[in-house]
């Protein structure tokens, strides 16, 4: 190839180049652009070096220098056509008001939810304790809802209006509904343990309740349990005092008042009193021989407490929240304060 021919190629691909770059309108057209004359193992411009070979050895150094002159004057051509097309805005990402010589600006760090904190502190609490964490699924069967825990099926709490069932009771084969308490998950552990026991159980339960400062269709129980030999309601009432001691970080005292719960006998209400006032705050008991025996335990030779308080009773006690909705409406001027 003469070096006339060879001159030749290398000005028609640099024009070929100049308009490929001038007539690119977004970065990634010119990228492309780019790679096409440009690349390193396929590029045009690569393919036509190739053929210096064949240009005759007294006219390859003129060769050579009209190369390096294409080849810069492309290279300059594709960064001209950069500049511009970053100065548009067009390219992916950059804002054309953006001003690099402003002072950055830190990032603000996320936090757990007052909730998630509640629960993590609850645990580390209750596992100081002895006692540890179990779970359980939030799509339950009447068995571990009602049936082991001793609820007859015609309980006021097994009303369709006082549970979310999953689908109509004409379609049910298995009854299936959200779990309106983390009792279940006792008798779960139950089923597959022998005694002793002593577990906590933290999580969402549902119920469908209109939502109000204190009631919310969806909130949070911390359930514990504890079998074994000769336990009686001393244990469940310092077991408690010592909780609330741990986690309101004052001296609390403990009172029972009686109550009825199916799955415990006998029952009580649980309140606590702190900064001078008297607040209640779970339900609790020792449990019912029945639920025992449909977990194949021998209520002559264990026995057992039980006790479910609210997650969200005790961060809004601990916080001073007056409003449980203020706990689900993601406003993050509420959540920044916690």
């Amino acid at each position: 190839m003469s070096l006339q021919d060879f001159c030749h190629q290398l000005n028609q691909l640099a024009e070929e180049a100049s308009s490929a770059f001038s007539n690119a309108t977004e970065i990634e057209e010119l990228e492309a652009a780019r790679i096409e004359f440009l690349g390193a193992k396929n590029g045009r411009l690569k393919s036509v070096q190739k053929l210096m070979g064949t240009v005759p050895k007294e006219e390859k150094p003129k060769a050579g220098q009209t190369l390096n002159q294409v080849k810069t004057s492309i290279q300059d051509g594709f960064e001209e056509a950069k500049t511009r097309l970053v100065s548009d805005g067009s390219e992916s990402g950059v804002d054309p008001t953006f001003d690099a010589t402003l002072p950055g600006l830190g990032r603000r760090l996320g936090r757990l939810h007052p909730i998630s904190q509640t629960i993590n502190e609850l645990t580390d609490i209750m596992g100081r304790l002895g006692f540890s964490l179990a779970v359980g699924p939030e799509i339950e069967d009447e068995h571990h809802n009602f049936n082991s825990l001793n609820i007859p099926n015609d309980h006021p709490a097994r009303d369709t209006l006082e549970n979310f069932y999953l689908v109509p009771e004409s379609e049910r084969t298995k009854q299936l509904l959200l779990r309106s308490q983390t009792s279940t998950v006792q008798v779960r552990v139950m089923d597959a343990t022998p005694p002793p026991i002593r577990i906590i159980s933290l999580g969402r339960v549902y119920r469908p309740d209109t939502a109000d400062a204190t009631h919310y269709p969806m909130f949070h129980q911390m359930e514990g349990l504890m079998v074994d030999q000769a336990v009686t309601m001393a244990d469940l009432k310092s077991t408690l005092r010592m909780f609330a001691t741990s986690y309101l970080g004052d001296e609390v005292s403990i009172r029972f008042r009686p109550s009825f719960f199916p799955f415990t006998e006998p029952s009580v209400e649980v309140d606590f009193y702190w900064n001078g006032q008297w607040m209640e705050f779970g339900g609790a008991g020792m449990v019912d021989p029945n639920v025992l025996r449909s977990v194949g335990y021998d209520p002559e030779e264990v026995t057992g407490f039980a006790f479910g308080l609210g997650v969200e009773r005790l961060c809004m006690r601990r916080y001073g929240i007056l409003d449980i909705r203020d706990l689900f409406t993601n406003d993050v001027r509420f959540l920044r304060q916690f």
